[in-house]
């Protein structure tokens, strides 16, 4: 029997267990320039006994940015700053990945020196982005309509991906995921409510793929997809993405990433209070789609972790909210101890409180 606490080898790397802190934005970077810092070292450094710590989103260029203080890894100052939490997890034993991404429409002007977001059609929605005024006071803001980006404009984002990933290689990350979940740029080419292009980049489900496949395969090539995840996020049906063709689009996405051998697939699940379960005959599909390491993520417990586990659907599973409050997770799944309470008001940008002041398990 398979449980959270066994060793797993991932790809060349050896995992101490088979917990993975999830990516979590958490706006701490340092201003302005988006800098990594000790902080952040220090916050990550507390969590090394996951078997991995996917890092946060993090900007692959100053375009792609969609909230305020989010890290980026696209300057030197940036990538000096991400060796200082690689080196603190490494040192305590860990192993760590960098997600990098592009908001595509998730995001606002004032984000982007004024500059219309992009996205891959035109089209109005409902979302909302942290962003912090001129006296860095966050709050919610509205999302604006963004303007379709050009044929000729996507081929610079893809490379775009591949320094990123290049980059977090350089600052010491033992591999990358590429964000391709929860509504963001590549999110928004899958599905045919936010992509309605007519050309090679929309329509059929091919055409959907195409970007994701291009950032994959550029990566993979700079990289080795051997380093390289993905995460993708068929049941998230908020911010416009309730597209109808998404469960078939990701099967086939999956089996295309399987080919390419890429080391993970991360599946994050909706995870908010009335959300749709998952069926099993969609995981048995993703598991025959996809015959690498699966992980899954969405609001688990010890108990549906190890249900996944037994089941086979995952390999690996990544909590969030509860690494947030509990830097010390592992061991209290481990002896069943209790965890601590999150505190909500200090989720996004602020100081070390609530970021590295949760107590250890006395």
């Amino acid at each position: 029997m398979r449980t959270l606490f066994d060793r797993y080898s991932l790809g060349p790397l050896a995992l101490k267990n088979r917990i993975v802190m999830a990516p979590l934005t958490r706006a701490r970077s340092s201003q302005p320039g988006n800098v990594p810092n000790a902080l952040m070292a220090e916050y990550y450094a507390q969590r090394a006994d996951a078997g991995l710590i996917i890092a946060e989103a993090t900007d692959i260029s100053a375009d792609a940015k969609g909230y305020s203080q989010t890290p980026g890894v696209h300057t030197p100052e940036q990538i000096a700053g991400w060796r200082l939490v690689t080196d603190a997890v490494h040192a305590r034993g860990g192993r760590i990945f960098l997600q990098i991404w592009h908001t595509g429409r998730m995001s606002h002007p004032d984000l982007r020196q004024g500059a219309q977001t992009v996205a891959p059609s035109a089209i109005p929605f409902q979302g909302q982005i942290w962003m912090t005024d001129a006296n860095g006071v966050g709050r919610m803001v509205d999302c604006p309509t963004p303007r379709a980006l050009d044929v000729s404009e996507i081929g610079s984002i893809v490379a775009d991906f591949r320094q990123a990933a290049v980059n977090a290689i350089a600052a010491g990350f033992d591999g990358v995921e590429i964000h391709g979940a929860n509504a963001y740029l590549v999110d928004q080419f899958l599905r045919t409510t936010s992509n309605q292009r007519t050309d090679e980049y929309g329509g059929s489900r091919a055409n959907r793929q195409r970007f994701l496949l291009e950032v994959v395969d550029a990566v993979a090539g700079a990289i080795g997809a051997e380093r390289l995840g993905v995460r993708l996020s068929p049941y998230t049906t908020a911010r416009g993405m309730d597209c109808p063709d998404i469960l078939p689009t990701t099967l086939e996405a999956a089996a295309a990433l399987n080919q390419r051998g890429i080391v993970y697939l991360h599946l994050t699940e909706a995870d908010w209070g009335d959300a749709p379960e998952i069926a099993e005959s969609f995981r048995k599909e993703l598991r025959k789609a996809f015959t690498q390491t699966l992980m899954v993520a969405g609001k688990y417990d010890a108990d549906k972790a190890q249900w996944v586990l037994d089941a086979g659907y995952a390999d690996l599973v990544a909590f969030g909210r509860l690494f947030i409050a509990n830097p010390d997770l592992p061991a209290r799944l481990h002896a069943g101890h209790s965890f601590n309470t999150l505190d909500g008001a200090t989720l996004f940008g602020g100081d070390a409180t609530g970021y590295t002041t949760y107590p250890a398990f006395a």
